[in-house]
């Protein structure tokens, strides 16, 4: 299988995943850059063109972040003057960067670098500087700025981006836990900041709702939060193969892929059984790019049941691995 095939099969993993949330999913199209694939598309553009634009704006609904994704959409398309035309009209952070983008190239790293002076613990700064630098020629400064939106900033959309940007032999983002069951339906009929809050609260009540508001967290690009939620599910039920798993995955890092393995390999002779485990297992190792175990865990997972979310999305990467 060629990179680029295992990088949008994993995508659409990562996708699948997020469509049992709803607050996952608005995760993957909050940019208004392409839905799923969004994460794919923040890539470092090559000298001379235009550097990729993708502003993090969660799960925000208030007009100025329907202003701001608009004037995103409208910078992917290539029309960058209008887009300049909206972003000029607020003063926050990202309609500051968004200008600054757009108005590429005169002046677009030089406005960015006094930002990240302004703002030296942001990695939406920080990730455009490395975008800006990139589309400048300037290769070892761009990892530089997304080495320090990592490290400044690591709780935050932009940092797993800037993530991928370092380690573009990983599938892009961070694998997702995908839970076994689903959101409230009394929570999924509400807004995404609503869903959110409702979310936040539930986690005080039980395992399920900390793995479920760790999943949104997760999906919203808050890494560090969520791992937090994933570590209490496991502390209050360790005998829970979801909770333990979602701990495992939580650890996920680029830099250290071992630390989530380490903590997720012994869960597979500890709990037999479990279709969680070996799923997750094969999502892990998708995402590193060892698609014969891969296969193997999710041909195990599957093996459990094919009528559960995770049996059922098992079956489909496996017809999709098969296919390549």
């Amino acid at each position: 299988m060629s990179p680029r095939a295992r990088t949008y099969l994993v995508v659409a993993l990562a996708a699948v995943g997020a469509a049992a949330l709803v607050v996952g999913t608005v995760a993957f199209t909050r940019t208004s850059t392409g839905g799923a694939s969004a994460q794919a598309k923040t890539t470092a553009t090559g000298r001379g063109r235009a550097p990729a634009l993708v502003l993090d704006l969660g799960v925000r609904t208030d007009p100025e972040a329907v202003a701001l994704r608009r004037a995103n959409r409208l910078y992917v398309a290539g029309k960058r003057a209008a887009a300049a035309r909206i972003f000029v009209h607020y003063r926050s952070l990202p309609a500051h960067v968004g200008a600054a983008v757009a108005a590429w190239p005169t002046g677009t790293v030089t406005r960015l670098e006094r930002l990240a002076n302004r703002h030296p613990a942001s990695a939406l700064v920080l990730l455009h500087l490395g975008l800006a630098r990139i589309a400048d020629g300037k290769t070892s400064a761009a990892r530089a700025a997304w080495r320090q939106a990592l490290a400044r900033d690591p709780n935050s959309q932009p940092a797993v981006q800037a993530e991928s940007l370092l380690y573009p032999a990983f599938a892009p983002g961070r694998p997702p836990f995908v839970p076994s069951f689903a959101v409230p339906a009394s929570v999924a009929r509400r807004s995404p900041p609503r869903q959110l809050a409702a979310l936040a609260r539930g986690a005080g009540g039980g395992v399920r709702g900390k793995l479920l508001y760790g999943s949104a967290l997760q999906r919203l690009g808050r890494s560090v939060s969520a791992e937090r939620e994933f570590a209490a599910a496991a502390r209050v039920a360790p005998d829970n193969a979801e909770a333990q798993t979602a701990a495992a995955v939580g650890l996920f890092s680029k830099a250290n892929p071992a630390l989530a393995f380490s903590r997720l390999g012994p869960l597979a002779p500890r709990f037999p059984r479990s279709q969680s485990v070996r799923f997750h297992l094969g999502e892990l190792l998708l995402w590193i790019g060892q698609l014969k175990r891969a296969r193997q865990e999710l041909q195990l997972a599957s093996a459990v049941s094919h009528k559960t979310v995770l049996g059922s999305t098992a079956r489909q990467f496996l017809t999709q691995l098969s296919s390549k």
